[in-house]
């Protein structure tokens, strides 16, 4: 019987249960994981700085290969591509009701009936919910997305999360080519939405941060400008990217931009001490602040295209760590807290690469 690795709370050793092969029903599509990459974000849950469901099957980068259809399926995927049984594909991390009061306002990613990937209470009689596991069962209001066969496993994977975020991030500044961006956080989102920012046409991509390597990464990304925290300009630019999710990094980003620019929050991922915030100032430069989470599933979509079109250019296999198995995981979180840069890849049902 397949196998789904089950946390059971913070530095906690994984349960390895298995559980009989479900049959998909209705609108529901089942899915043999090909890779799940560890987010930042299931590491904070892991080593208990944000709180999650336990028990749950952690995991929400998610690629995999479909394996069954239910009766009622619609055999397209969100960009009206015809889907068939063994291709590859992403999906949301959030199942949406398409009728609520917040999907109707367009934020499906904050459904009031939302079903989250990787983030649920595990249920032994639907434990396929996460993507460590050898399945996953998809439900309806899923959106899914074909993967073009150029694009790596480990590397698709990052599109459910941090590529869609970033692409989320970006539209909802709107036209951006004329504009001046700086971003706070050269990790795996940061650098992401610097080489996505300039594919888009983004001519002055600034990024801060803190550590003397990911600057040097961030040039590689397409970074026109890096700076150092204490080296910064403020006030200068048109919108500031806080993708870093720190208490100095956000108080940074009020400071960035110009008269009448835009603060956007999307990096804080788990609770932080509260930031000293000046009002008299923020009216008088008339500043704009808009906080991102998730993404929609138009944002998915140009993620993946992203990756299929213009990822080659850029060093994103710096980004992606080793490959364990799926009874490795305890030695693949282990890998993760240690390499903060990279996104640890599990592959269930293969080898791990050298």
């Amino acid at each position: 019987m397949p196998q789904v690795a089950v946390f059971h709370g913070p530095n906690q050793a994984f349960e390895l249960a298995s559980y009989p092969l479900p049959e998909p029903q209705g609108r529901e599509v089942l899915v043999k994981v090909a890779c799940c990459t560890l987010c930042r974000g299931d590491l904070h849950t892991h080593a208990g700085r944000r709180k999650e469901p336990a028990p749950s099957v952690l995991g929400h980068e998610i690629v995999g290969r479909i394996e069954a259809f239910g009766s009622n399926t619609a055999y397209v995927d969100y960009r009206g591509l015809p889907l068939h049984v063994g291709d590859r594909i992403t999906w949301s991390v959030t199942a949406s009701c398409g009728k609520c009061l917040l999907c109707e306002d367009r934020i499906p990613q904050k459904c009031s009936a939302v079903f989250k990937y990787g983030h649920q209470q595990h249920d032994p009689q639907m434990p396929f919910s996460g993507g460590l596991a050898e399945y996953v069962l998809l439900k309806p209001g899923t959106s899914i997305v074909r993967i073009a066969d150029s694009v790596p496993d480990s590397l698709a994977a990052l599109a459910n999360c941090a590529t869609a975020t970033a692409a989320s991030v970006l539209r909802e500044i709107g036209i951006i080519s004329h504009r001046s961006l700086m971003i706070f956080g050269a990790g795996v989102l940061g650098l992401t939405a610097t080489a996505m920012a300039r594919t888009m046409g983004v001519k002055r991509v600034i990024v801060c941060e803190p550590d003397a390597q990911r600057r040097e990464q961030a040039l590689a990304f397409g970074a026109t400008e890096v700076f150092a925290p204490d080296d910064y300009p403020k006030g200068t630019v048109d919108v500031a990217l806080e993708l870093a999710g720190t208490k100095e990094s956000v108080e940074a980003a009020f400071a960035a931009p110009r008269v009448g620019g835009t603060v956007m929050l999307a990096g804080t991922l788990q609770p932080t001490p509260g930031v000293l915030f000046d009002p008299e100032g923020a009216v008088r430069r008339m500043l704009t602040m808009h906080g991102v989470h998730n993404y929609t599933p138009i944002d998915l979509a140009e993620a993946v295209a992203f990756l299929e079109i213009h990822a080659k250019p850029f060093p994103f296999a710096d980004l992606i760590g080793p490959s364990f198995r799926l009874e490795e995981v305890d030695a693949a979180f282990a890998y993760g807290h240690a390499h903060p840069g990279q996104h640890v890849a599990i592959v269930p049902l293969s080898e791990p690469r050298p």
